[in-house]
């Protein structure tokens, strides 16, 4: 799905993003969350079901996705 095609949202990025615009955008849909590079405002965004996007948030917590 191509960002412009998700309508008006409001993009955030994470409190500890540096300034250098090299990191993902997320917003939140009423029934999803959308993802995006912030280089690529205007390139796809991937757009996650609720279940999948908590899902996802527990493992960055839990550090199952650590390197």
């Amino acid at each position: 799905m191509r960002a412009p095609e998700l309508g008006p949202v409001t993009w955030r990025k994470s409190s500890r993003t540096t300034g250098n615009n090299n990191c993902v955008e997320v917003a939140s849909l009423a029934d999803a969350t959308a993802v995006r590079d912030s280089k690529d405002p205007l390139g796809t965004a991937f757009v996650f079901t609720p279940s999948t996007w908590s899902g996802f948030l527990e493992a960055v917590k839990r550090g199952k996705l650590d390197r």
